[in-house]
């Protein structure tokens, strides 16, 4: 693996145990503990696929490029819930936008 995909899948394992916090906080901690799972699961696979060896972009693009990515990564889990989870959706796509600036800013000290 390369450092891209290594840091990627780092920071979705991270902001998955942000996401997870919000989640449990947000249902009053009643969340299942497979709800909490997927839900930081589909963080790390947003990870994977922020991660994957792109080709180098403009930053406005690989931004855009992470929103759509965490867009599609987490509807995939917004729809396992029945469309119950909106918040969780729009943090998906928001942390897509994250990882791709962490992922671009790093690239351009290397």
């Amino acid at each position: 693996m390369n450092k891209r995909m290594i840091e990627a899948l780092i920071g979705g394992a991270i902001l998955g145990l942000v996401c997870v916090a919000g989640a449990y906080i947000r249902s009053g901690s009643a969340a299942s503990p497979v709800f909490v799972f997927s839900l930081w699961y589909n963080r790390v696979i947003i990870g994977l696929a922020v991660g994957a060896p792109w080709p180098a972009k403009p930053r406005n693009k690989a931004l855009l490029r992470g929103a759509v990515l965490g867009l599609l990564v987490s509807f995939a889990f917004y729809s396992s819930t029945g469309f119950q989870d909106p918040v969780s959706f729009v943090a998906g796509i928001l942390y897509g936008v994250i990882l791709e600036a962490w992922l671009s800013r790093s690239e351009k000290k290397t």
